[in-house]
C-alpha cells in the first residue's frame, strides 16, 4: 500500500548473528543521518511481513526510528486502534516472534505491540513511534484540532492509549514503554486527500496550534514527528512552516506518488531533480527551505515500491506516452512492491535518466518506476550533499527478504 496521489523464511541463528554482527554500530546513535522507516499495521496478514522480519533482513539493525502505522481517529477526534487484534492480541508463535518465544495464553501484551516492545529490547536505541491517520484515517483531524478543548482531548487520548499504554480490555499501563513518541500523519490539513475527509480554512493555524499542544502535553522528551506533502500549494495551504518544526524533532518530507496511475500518462514518481512545475525531491524539500525549515530537520521520503502502467503505447522508451491503464499489482491495481518487480526485473529493460535522478522499467507494454539500490544510493547522495535530516522509507514490507534497499540506502547516507 502505499499513500496514494497527493494524500496519498526462517534463517538460521548463525546468519542472523552474522548479520547483526555486520551491521555498522553506529546505526543508532545521534550524530549521524537519521533512517526512518515505516512498518504496516496490516502487513501482518496479506504480505505475511512480521516484526521480526526487520530482523531476519537486517533493517532493524540500520533504522533509527520506526513508525508503526496507523492509530486512527473516531467521530469525537479521540485517539483510537484501527485494529486491536494485530495491535495488542495476536499470540505470534515462537518462530514468528523477535524473542524466539511463542506467546502465552494471558500474558499482558501480544499483537505487533508486543513484538516492537522486544525488538526495542534488542535494539536499545532504536525509537518507535506510533503514527496517527494516513491516507484512509485522517478524516477526522480537522475536527481533533478545531478548539483549545478539542486538542487539549484529543492529545491526551494519544498520549493515554499509545503512550502511557493503556490499552481497551488490557491491564493498565500494558504497552507502557512501546512508543517513544508520536508520528502526525494528517493528510492534510486545508487539502481534501481521502474524499470525505474534513478539511477547513482554519486547519493550517490549527495544526500548528495541535503540533503545540502534543509539545506541552508530551514534554520536551518524546519525539514528536510530521509527514508532510510535497506539493508546494499544499504545503502554502495548510502550513506555518517556522513554528511548526520549532515543536518538531523533525519532519518526513513526501518523496513519492509525484505521478501515478490515477493519471493516464506514465511518468516519474519519485525523481530528485526535474523542472518545476513538475514535482521532485528537490522542489519538495525547497518548498519548506524557502519558508524557514532548518535542514537537519528534513527527512526525505523514499519508495519501495512502484507506480505502472500497462497498454503504453507510443514507442521509445516509454516514459511519458500514453497507457491504457494501471498495471496488475500483487495487492492493487498500479501499484507493487520492489521485491515482485525484483524477481522479474529480467522480463524488462532498465532505464535510468541520470540527470533527473530517477529511474524506471519497460517492455514494450508495461511501464513500472523502478527504486532500486542505485537509486537508493543516489537518493542517499542527494541527501547527504544537501546536509538534510536523513531519509524516510514508505514502507519496509517491499523490500527483499535480504534488505537489499535498505542496505543501500543505510551504507550511502553513513559514507
Amino acid at each position: 500500500m502505499s499513500r496514494r496521489r497527493w494524500a496519498a523464511g526462517a534463517v538460521v541463528a548463525a546468519l542472523l548473528a552474522t548479520a547483526f554482527a555486520a551491521a555498522p554500530a553506529q546505526a543508532h546513535r545521534g550524530d549521524g543521518p537519521r533512517v526512518v522507516g515505516y512498518f504496516t499495521q496490516w502487513g501482518i496478514y496479506g504480505r505475511d511481513f512480521v516484526v521480526n522480519d526487520l530482523v531476519r533482513s537486517g533493517a532493524a539493525a540500520r533504522l533509527t526510528h520506526l513508525n508503526y502505522a496507523f492509530g486512527f481517529l473516531d467521530a469525537q477526534g479521540r485517539c483510537v486502534s484501527a485494529d486491536p487484534w494485530a495491535d495488542w492480541q495476536k499470540p505470534f508463535p515462537a518462530d514468528r516472534s523477535v524473542s524466539g518465544e511463542a506467546d502465552q495464553p494471558g500474558q499482558p501484551l501480544a499483537g505487533n505491540l508486543n513484538q516492537l516492545r522486544q525488538l526495542k529490547q534488542r535494539y536499545p536505541k532504536l525509537r518507535v513511534l506510533i503514527s496517527l491517520g494516513g491516507w484512509t484515517g485522517s478524516k477526522h483531524f480537522s475536527d481533533a484540532a478545531l478548539t483549545a478543548e478539542s486538542r487539549r482531548e484529543h492529545v491526551r487520548s494519544c498520549i493515554d492509549l499509545w503512550i502511557k499504554g493503556n490499552l481497551p480490555g488490557a491491564a493498565p499501563g500494558a504497552a507502557a514503554g512501546v512508543f517513544d513518541g508520536i508520528d502526525l500523519d494528517w493528510e492534510w490539513p486545508g487539502s481534501e486527500a481521502a474524499p470525505g475527509n474534513v478539511v477547513r480554512p482554519e486547519d493550517k493555524r490549527n495544526f500548528t496550534l495541535l503540533v503545540q499542544e502534543y509539545r506541552k502535553q508530551l514534554g520536551s522528551r518524546p519525539d514528536l514527528t510530521a509527514f508532510l506533502p510535497a506539493n508546494p500549494a499544499m504545503v502554502e495551504r495548510g502550513f506555518e512552516v517556522r513554528p511548526v518544526f520549532e515543536e518538531l524533532t523533525f519532519a518526513t518530507i513526501q518523496g513519492y506518488d509525484y505521478h501515478g496511475t490515477w493519471e493516464a500518462v506514465t511518468n516519474q514518481q519519485s525523481a530528485l531533480r526535474v523542472p518545476a512545475p513538475d514535482f521532485s525531491g528537490q522542489v519538495a524539500i525547497g518548498a519548506y527551505l524557502d519558508r524557514g525549515a532548518p535542514r537537519n530537520k528534513l527527512v526525505l521520503g523514499v519508495p519501495f515500491y512502484s507506480q505502472g502502467w500497462t497498454g503504453v503505447t507510443g514507442g521509445g522508451d516509454g516514459l511519458h506516452q500514453p497507457a491504457s491503464g494501471p498495471a496488475p499489482g500483487t495487492w492493487a491495481p498500479g501499484n507493487e512492491d520492489y521485491k515482485a518487480l525484483a524477481a522479474k526485473v529480467d522480463q524488462f529493460t532498465v532505464h535510468r535518466d541520470h540527470r533527473a535522478g530517477h529511474a524506471w522499467l519497460f517492455d514494450g507494454t508495461t511501464f513500472w518506476t523502478w527504486d532500486d539500490p542505485v537509486e537508493m544510493r543516489r537518493k542517499a547522495r542527494f541527501i547527504t550533499d544537501r546536509r538534510l535530516g536523513g531519509a524516510m522509507v514508505w514502507s519496509l514490507d517491499g523490500d527483499t527478504a535480504d534488505g537489499d534497499l535498505i542496505k543501500a540506502l543505510h551504507h550511502g547516507l553513513r559514507r
